[in-house]
């Protein structure tokens, strides 16, 4: 039976694959759209800066949660870590705003 370590390692795998497959048909709708054309190389690179961001806000959106001595995620972490995008602060608020009134 494989341990803890080569599950989540597998899990991650399959993750990034996921990711990659929907970075590249994103890519490829845009490339066709505008006449371009993007390399394997290209997504695959884009991929991992993606991989590398996600994992980045896991971490701080944990550590956030963990700051105010909660188990949970909530939506003031994921305000606090789009604090330095005004404009993906914008979008996160209206959308908060827009839950918080259908919850009405």
């Amino acid at each position: 039976m494989p341990d803890l370590t080569q599950h989540n390692a597998a899990n991650e795998e399959r993750l990034k694959a996921a990711l990659w497959h929907s970075i590249g048909k994103t890519v490829d709708a845009i490339a066709l759209e505008n006449n371009i054309n993007a390399t394997p190389q290209f997504i695959g690179s884009l991929t991992e800066l993606v991989h590398a961001k996600i994992t980045t806000a896991a971490t701080d959106l944990e550590a956030f949660a963990k700051h105010a001595d909660r188990s949970t995620i909530n939506s003031k972490d994921v305000m606090l870590l789009a604090r330095n995008n005004e404009g993906l602060e914008d979008i996160l608020k209206e959308k908060a705003d827009a839950v918080r009134k259908s919850k009405n």
